[in-house]
């Protein structure tokens, strides 16, 4: 049996094209199964640049806090206080969010400067907008007897 279906010529003519017309099913397969699945992972890069920023969000959240703790630990009247290694100005027992003060602002304060973008307004209070990609949150400098102000994570 065996040797009738190598002997046959057309069964041998035919079995290539079989081979490529299984080849294309397979390639159009995956195609179709491309289309469905790249919609869903092509909004990873906003969604990380989202969490990015949440995350910095949450660590100059972390940072006020701290550096509010040393300014009370330093006996509530430091123009500055030392973070690891690098001095922090205070207003009004926070940290700064003009980076026009001299020393370092929240951003220095959170570690951000390395990745974010940060900028402010110079206004009074100063506000110091973050920024990685489209994403950015807002820092408000604390006013007399208050706390800074952190705006919610937009642009998106």
């Amino acid at each position: 049996m065996e040797n009738a279906l190598r002997s046959s010529p057309i069964l041998c003519s035919i079995i290539p094209f079989l081979l490529l017309a299984m080849l294309i099913m397979v390639i159009v397969i995956l195609g179709i199964l491309s289309a469905f699945a790249l919609p869903r992972f092509a909004n990873l890069s906003s969604d990380a640049e989202r969490a990015a920023t949440e995350g910095a969000l949450g660590s100059a959240k972390s940072a006020a806090a701290i550096s509010h703790a040393a300014f009370l630990a330093d006996g509530g009247a430091p123009a500055t206080v030392d973070l690891e290694g690098t001095d922090i100005d205070i207003v009004n027992g926070y940290p700064s969010g003009d980076d026009a003060d001299g020393n370092g602002t929240i951003c220095d304060a959170a570690q951000l400067t390395t990745d974010f973008t940060c900028a402010d307004d110079n206004g009074d209070p100063a506000v110091m907008t973050v920024t990685y990609g489209a994403c950015s949150f807002t820092y408000t400098e604390a006013g007399v007897g208050g706390a800074p102000i952190f705006g919610a994570v937009a642009g998106c």
